[in-house]
């Protein structure tokens, strides 16, 4: 019996081995930090070249790839809500191309809705933080998250025969890879930096809960407000606000959520 079995048996050796996962998590969080800048940099897509470059990823993720969309003679992924949404992008220092965007979608007029309510609304009408309960002003939605195969890693990624999300390692430093999987945090992280700027207080999100639960790990805890249901794959609506996302971040976290919220006011001045 191995030894971390043994430790898994026990209620010490849970507690154990639970503090040591949280302790690797921190330690990788921290490395994480100290890295992200040097590789990975947030970028409010404040241009219409900026949004094409947003607009171009989705459409090679959510049409080309996974399919979950079709495809558009444009090579762009655009709908109704984008007319009201901030969007963000990560861009990759060494070779400046973007690896990845999301949305922050925010209504201001009372026929703008968000993608939970138009789509998903009969997921989540028995919770009471449902978006119709707060100021239409006060709420976001964090969707359309995407970023492009060649900036994601699975440990499949390093032996032939592996499919999408393939890394070339002699193109990417081992030191860089070590950031990738964190792309999507830093996509989070970002939207949530955008959503604190613009004042709004609740966030909803639709989410595998697979997904909720890494979040989990790392101090973003959704609460989930309904049922799993079909929708591009078995996905829930979650929420959050903002006094729950700044109190449970975890420390090494806080470092990188502060630095990507600096640059974000940054830019948000300049323009």
């Amino acid at each position: 019996m191995s030894v971390i079995k043994k430790l898994g048996q026990s209620r010490i050796g849970g507690k154990l081995f639970g503090g040591m996962v949280a302790n690797r998590v921190n330690k990788e969080a921290t490395t994480i930090s100290e890295h992200f800048d040097k590789f990975l940099a947030p970028v409010i897509a404040k241009t219409e070249l900026h949004r094409q470059h947003v607009f171009q990823i989705r459409h090679q993720v959510y049409c080309e790839e996974l399919k979950f969309e079709p495809p558009r003679p444009d090579g762009l992924e655009i709908d109704d809500c984008d007319l009201y949404s901030s969007h963000c992008l990560i861009r990759h220092i060494p070779t400046d191309r973007y690896a990845g965007c999301v949305r922050v979608v925010c209504p201001t007029q009372p026929e703008e809705k968000l993608p939970i309510q138009k789509y998903c609304s009969h997921a989540y009408q028995d919770s009471s933080l449902r978006p119709e309960s707060f100021p239409s002003n006060r709420i976001c939605e964090i969707s359309r998250l995407a970023v492009l195969a060649e900036f994601r890693r699975r440990k499949s990624d390093k032996y032939g025969g592996a499919g999408t999300g393939v890394i070339n390692e002699i193109t990417y430093s081992e030191e860089e890879l070590r950031c990738f999987p964190f792309i999507s945090i830093g996509l989070y992280l970002a939207a949530a930096g955008l959503a604190l700027e613009k004042g709004i207080e609740h966030a909803f999100v639709m989410m595998e809960p697979r997904l909720a639960r890494s979040m989990a790990l790392i101090g973003i805890q959704f609460e989930q407000i309904g049922p799993a249901i079909e929708y591009h794959g078995q996905r829930a609506p979650y929420y959050i606000n903002q006094e729950i996302f700044l109190k449970s971040l975890k420390p090494g976290f806080k470092a990188l959520e502060s630095g990507i919220q600096r640059s974000i006011l940054s830019q948000l001045k300049e323009s």
